[in-house]
């Protein structure tokens, strides 16, 4: 088997300056891309801009004989993603790889959650995505030839308390990427979706605001008289745990699914550590009645909620045919 190449696509890579999007960024490039590093430079949180994150990895790049081009527009608004794929259009005229990544955290338990917090994550995550991925369409459609990788969340496809705006970006990211795939595929063009586990700025953030500090732990395990030794062992177990969230074991998976080899669409897959798997939508078999009725769901509803037998409908005309077949057998 040869190895998996990229000689002549161009790729775009937001939120490219650090963390995941370095990582894809350099894998693609390493592989014979031409790579546009799209990062504002800007906090976690969204504030301030700094060019030097994106010039340092396309640096980077350079220094390992490979090509890139900085850019630092915002993918928050239609004119910044459209300057972003103008800047690959007018280097080398033409795009073929688009991997939506940027993004910032502005978590809160949803009883403070204000439109301050939710409407930067939404334009950032959701609409960033929408901004940069719309001019690059037509310009894959053009070509009958385009990959997509948005980044979604097991915040969203799983739920996390205090993230209701980044959960919602998340999984809105989800029914985009579905519709895209669902469109793209008669013009030659494949969009999946990727939920990472790894050690980044927006990661650490997340465990310093979210999670117990060494302290609380360390009391909560004294209050519960949990063994002392235990409690350190399992401290240093988390520890070992998020040591190995290395974002370059991410990076491999991103760029297979934007590999023109890459034979699926429309699907979503949690990488983390090394380790790969697939998160699917899938259907109950479900308990059918004609003259349904509330009482009836009430004493039914294990039967309803029961996974066996489950089945993955591929889009919402094979779930209706499903229906059809229950109520017509």
């Amino acid at each position: 088997m040869t190895d998996l190449g990229f000689d002549g696509r161009v790729a775009v890579v937001t939120g490219a300056g650090g963390g995941l999007g370095r990582e894809y960024a350099l894998l693609l490039a390493s592989r014979g891309a031409r790579v546009v590093v799209n990062d504002t430079g800007g906090s976690t949180t969204g504030e301030g801009t700094d060019q030097g994150p994106a010039e340092s990895v396309a640096r980077e790049i350079h220094d390992e004989g490979g090509e890139a081009l900085a850019d630092t527009n915002s993918v928050a608004t239609p004119e910044g993603g459209q300057a972003v794929v103008r800047t690959a259009l007018d280097a080398y005229g033409r795009v073929d790889v688009v991997v939506n990544n940027a993004g910032i955290l502005r978590d809160a338990p949803f009883h403070d959650m204000t439109a301050d917090l939710l409407d930067p994550v939404l334009d950032v995550h959701l609409r960033g995505a929408f901004f940069v991925t719309r001019p690059a369409w037509d310009v894959m459609r053009e070509r009958g030839y385009g990959r997509v990788v948005n980044t979604i969340s097991a915040a969203g496809v799983l739920g996390t308390a205090g993230k209701s705006n980044y959960g919602a970006a998340k999984t809105g990211l989800i029914g985009l990427t579905r519709v895209l795939a669902a469109e793209g595929a008669m013009h030659g063009i494949k969009v999946n979706a990727v939920a990472p586990i790894a050690l980044t700025r927006m990661l650490t953030q997340s465990l310093t605001k979210t999670g117990a500090t060494r302290t609380e732990a360390t009391k909560i395990s004294a209050e519960r008289k949990v063994d002392p030794t235990a409690h350190a062992m399992t401290v240093e177990r988390m520890r070992s745990f998020v040591d190995r969230l290395d974002p370059a074991l991410v990076a491999p998976v991103v760029a297979y699914l934007v590999h023109e080899d890459c034979p699926v669409s429309g699907e979503m897959y949690t990488v983390g550590a090394g380790h790969v798997s697939r998160f699917f939508i899938g259907r109950t078999n479900g308990y059918f009645n004609r003259a349904l009725s509330m009482e009836d769901v009430r004493d039914h509803f294990a039967e309803i909620r029961d996974e066996t037998g489950y089945t993955v409908p591929r889009d919402p005309a094979d779930e209706t045919g499903q229906l059809f077949r229950t109520v017509h057998d």
